[in-house]
């Protein structure tokens, strides 16, 4: 059976684990632990992606996440290809570390965010890495401790989590703590990490509740989250597909995007091509870049070939037009002329 696509969006909220290829270890020693945090920190920071909780394992990783204007795809490449390739110089290895494909679960923020935070930071303490939450505390692998004080990074967000238990610092610490505290009984929870349906509507008790009801359930293994809100993810990511499909069934090219964009900002199409420096020029350039290359899956090469701009400009480009609210517009702009 085919793997389902990944669902994602700026703004939505991934739980991501990473694991070692045939549950093989991915962190031998301290510097591996410290190059995948260093690069962890360059890639978030760079992509402008919330992290929230993590937690490295010896042979697996979890991280939760909210998704920029950056595709989550691209931030996870950026991190594991790069990681992956300094480990096996480090430890003259060849071959894969990771297994093939990273599991990414779309999670409805409420009431899910602090549940997964909890669940995430407590990892190390249900695999005995650490035998109590004294030492979870300053275990020096996870945003628990950072979130506690005990360490400092400027790259975890934890005044927004902080917030959410109380206005003053230490009292939002105490009540974090009391909160992760009472979440050792919970034990493992498949609801959160597994279980497709189970998961995506909520957990065992949700699931009985709806069936109880006769209610409509509708279930997903990427998605963590009500059934209500599981319909409406999927609802919009079958939109996007359909119209990217459209799109690309009708031979949709660059030089229809430029002819497109260049209407919608009252320029002419030769202005797009090539690299001017006018504002408005490059916005519009941004966007048939980003349109190009996201919605018409237009290799970069070939839109830098037409444009011509360098490969490095069509990149930056593309995330400078998928930060811009006329790129969305457009495109459906673009959808109605072809439907």
């Amino acid at each position: 059976m085919p793997r389902k696509a990944r669902i994602d969006a700026p703004g939505a909220l991934h739980h991501i684990i990473i694991r070692g290829i045939e549950r093989m270890v991915i962190f031998k020693d301290s510097q591996d632990y410290s190059n995948f945090l260093n690069r962890l920190k360059n890639v978030l920071t760079e992509t402008k992606t919330p992290c929230f909780a993590w937690a490295l394992m010896t042979n697996h990783t979890h991280i939760l996440l909210r998704t920029g204007y950056v595709p989550l795809s691209t931030v996870m490449r950026r991190l594991l290809t790069g990681y992956a390739q300094q480990f096996n110089r480090r430890h003259r290895r060849h071959g894969q570390l990771f297994q093939n494909r990273f599991k990414s679960i779309l999670c409805e923020q409420e009431p899910y965010l602090l549940e997964l935070v909890r669940y995430i930071h407590l990892n190390p303490l249900r695999a005995g890495i650490v035998k109590d939450l004294k030492a979870l505390k300053t275990y020096p692998y996870s945003g628990h401790s950072v979130i506690m004080g005990e360490l400092k990074n400027d790259w975890q967000h934890v005044d927004y989590i902080l917030k959410m238990f109380g206005k003053k610092v230490g009292y939002a610490r105490r009540s974090y703590a009391a909160f992760v505290a009472k979440g050792i009984d919970l034990g493992r929870r498949p609801d959160l990490t597994g279980g497709g349906l189970i998961r995506s509507v909520g957990g065992w008790s949700a699931l009985k509740a709806l069936r109880s009801k006769a209610s409509r359930i509708m279930g997903d293994e990427r998605i963590l989250g009500s059934s209500d809100f599981v319909a409406a993810v999927l609802k919009q990511a079958n939109e996007d597909y359909e119209g990217k499909t459209l799109a690309i069934a009708k031979g949709l090219d660059i030089d229809f995007v430029v002819k497109e964009v260049s209407k919608y900002f009252d320029i002419k199409p030769e202005f797009i091509k090539g690299a001017g420096k006018h504002r408005k020029m490059s916005k519009a350039r941004s966007i048939a870049c980003f349109l190009a290359v996201e919605k018409l899956s237009i290799g970069g090469r070939e839109v830098a070939r037409v444009l011509s701009i360098s490969p490095s400009a069509v990149s930056k480009a593309v995330i400078r037009g998928r930060s811009d609210n006329h790129s969305e517009l457009i495109w459906k702009e673009i959808l109605k002329i072809i439907s």
